[in-house]
């Protein structure tokens, strides 16, 4: 079995139940042992316990994973203030986990696509101490996409330390996906394209060429749209510029983890975003992921599953090497 030196797509709860009470919807079901957000219940138990995961990296011999805060916690509908304070709370859970396993876990501090400000503020205040390794929700609300100017201030400050992000989709608000869990087989890959169009056409990749730009589960179906993405900016559809080097190139500044599910859509994602561009990532514990990941790879030939497992992660486990101040410092908000 091959070692995999870096998950960059693992989700903790990082919220503790005699905290939950403090935090406006937000409560702890103590009978179930989960947590209830805005009314629902976050109920794989999983999620709760970082140990169990550490178990599961053992088993599949993965060296490193940065944790991140799964959908149900986004809260997109959060503003202002309340935006702020459940970030900071959601951050300093994450620290506090991956501080119980320093060797193998570090933090994606979450950040509020929502709301720009706060988003900026929390950015700023994480870098200052040394963070910048971060997971963005891919849309907070329609009418404020990624390409909006108002998202300029938060590329701005992550551009400035050479940060990376982790697009991750929540919600998608289509009514027509209610059936056959369609909101996740289709959404998730539905929202991720989505904004990747934005960041590719608004022309941000391009603009903020230290920021890696990385998108939970192969990139969604933008890979699949790559062509017709270029054909659009190369017949100069309505709305597009045509400035710039265009969405192909664009693309290629992107990386994707590997959770695609099948080797000729891994073959898609290594020719439209590059072989270099496609990391590993297992969505733990989801199992929409990879829980058997050496299995799930297994068909890849011996050069892609090492380009996968570990050569194409290397470039990332050194940003933010430099930056990173002594366990313990730092800031969360």
């Amino acid at each position: 079995m091959e070692p995999i030196s870096l998950d960059v797509h693992a989700h903790v709860v990082p919220v503790r139940g005699d905290a939950a009470p403090t935090i406006a919807g937000i409560a702890w079901d103590e009978a179930d042992g989960v947590l209830l957000v805005d009314g629902r219940a976050v109920g794989m138990k999983a999620l709760y316990r970082p140990d169990e995961l550490i178990g599961w990296m053992d088993n599949n011999r993965v060296e490193r994973a940065w944790i991140s805060v799964p959908p149900p916690l986004y809260r997109v509908h959060l503003d202002g203030e309340e935006a702020r304070i459940w970030c900071v709370h959601l951050n300093a859970g994450l620290r506090r986990v991956a501080a119980d396993f320093a060797s193998r876990l570090e933090p994606l501090f979450h950040l509020p696509i929502q709301a720009p400000q706060v988003a900026v503020a929390i950015a700023e205040s994480s870098t200052a101490g040394g963070q910048v390794r971060f997971a963005v929700p891919t849309g907070g609300r329609p009418e404020r996409p990624l390409s909006d100017p108002a998202y300029l201030p938060l590329w701005r400050c992550l551009n400035g330390v050479g940060a990376f992000v982790f697009f991750h989709p929540g919600d998608c608000a289509d009514g027509r996906l209610s059936a056959y869990y369609l909101t996740n087989l289709l959404g998730n890959p539905y929202e991720t394209a989505v904004a990747i169009a934005h960041l590719a056409f608004g022309g941000v990749v391009d603009a903020f060429p230290a920021i890696t730009f990385c998108f939970a589960h192969g990139g969604g179906a933008a890979a699949m749209l790559a062509g017709r993405f270029q054909r659009g900016f190369d017949t100069g559809r309505p709305g597009i510029a045509g400035t710039g080097n265009g969405p192909r190139a664009a693309l290629r500044r992107i990386c994707v983890d590997c959770i695609v599910h099948d080797p000729a859509a891994i073959g898609l994602c290594e020719s439209v975003f590059g072989p270099t561009q496609v990391v590993f990532g297992s969505d733990w514990p989801f199992p929409m992921g990879l829980p058997q990941p050496h299995d799930a790879l297994a068909s890849l030939t011996e050069e892609q599953r090492r380009r996968i497992l570990s050569a194409n992660t290397a470039p990332l486990l050194r940003i933010g090497a430099a930056r990173a101040p002594a366990r313990g410092e730092g800031h969360v908000g």
